[in-house]
């Protein structure tokens, strides 16, 4: 990892919703191929800002850049060079394996051909294969978030943005996700990952935790645990999280 070379540079970056400040005046920088843990309780702000770095929002003030796009005037260029995969939408379940990742390969603008190749890539290295004809409805639930995440790298993005992928997934699962996650990492894609999961943030080269709006505060989770005297980033979200003063 380059630590020299931001993919993402946010600055005082605020949204507000009439009187409410949901986003305020927050700063911080992303490192090209590193997992970033962007966390913060509900209500804390990180999804408006998260939909903000996706160019589905615009800030009310401040700016920044995602790979190079400004987030204020080239919000669909930023759609187009993104990686995307959320908890509560990711595939369409009515449709087989090979319709979703021709469809989602048709909307990242690749070819027939090229989705063609990736699409037999893909279902070789998941081991898919034999289910490309399967409605991804009937899939098990630890394939479909691997299917989607994989759709989610088919236009192979220097940057992905996963919001919540792990809720309502097992344990076992969950860490079989995230090693699928920290490879892809080592390969030189940059991670951005919300997660309600503390045990997820230590697998994160660093984190940031918002809370009332705001950074509380952003370090690695060893820095973290160290500076909070705590043995698990649980206890550390814990004690930044209880300083909030908004519902």
């Amino acid at each position: 990892m380059n630590e020299t070379e931001n993919i993402i540079i946010v600055d005082k970056l605020t949204k507000k919703f009439g009187d409410f400040t949901a986003v305020d005046h927050i700063s911080f920088e992303v490192h090209r191929g590193e997992i970033f843990g962007f966390l913060g309780a509900n209500g804390a702000g990180k999804t408006t800002a998260m939909k903000i770095l996706c160019g589905l929002s615009l800030p009310t003030s401040g700016g920044g850049t995602v790979n190079g796009y400004d987030l204020c005037r080239e919000q669909e260029k930023i759609k187009r060079h993104i990686g995307y995969m959320s908890q509560k939408f990711s595939l369409y379940a009515d449709l087989k394996v090979w319709e979703n990742i021709r469809l989602f390969g048709g909307i990242y603008g690749l070819s027939g051909k090229r989705i063609r190749q990736k699409s037999d890539e893909m279902l070789h290295y998941l081991n898919m294969t034999d289910l490309r004809d399967e409605l991804v409805g009937d899939l098990p639930l630890g394939w479909k978030q691997k299917l989607a995440f994989s759709i989610a790298l088919i236009h192979q993005p220097a940057i992905v943005f996963l919001d919540e992928p792990t809720g309502g997934v097992d344990p076992e699962t969950r860490r079989l996700f995230w090693d699928l996650i920290c490879e892809t990492a080592e390969g030189g894609t940059t991670i951005f990952v919300t997660t309600h999961y503390m045990d997820e943030a230590e697998y994160c080269d660093r984190v940031s935790i918002m809370v009332d709006g705001v950074i509380a505060d952003l370090d690695s989770p060893a820095a973290l645990k160290q500076h909070y005297q705590a043995t698990d980033m649980d206890t550390v979200f814990r004690k930044l999280a209880y300083q909030a003063k908004r519902e």
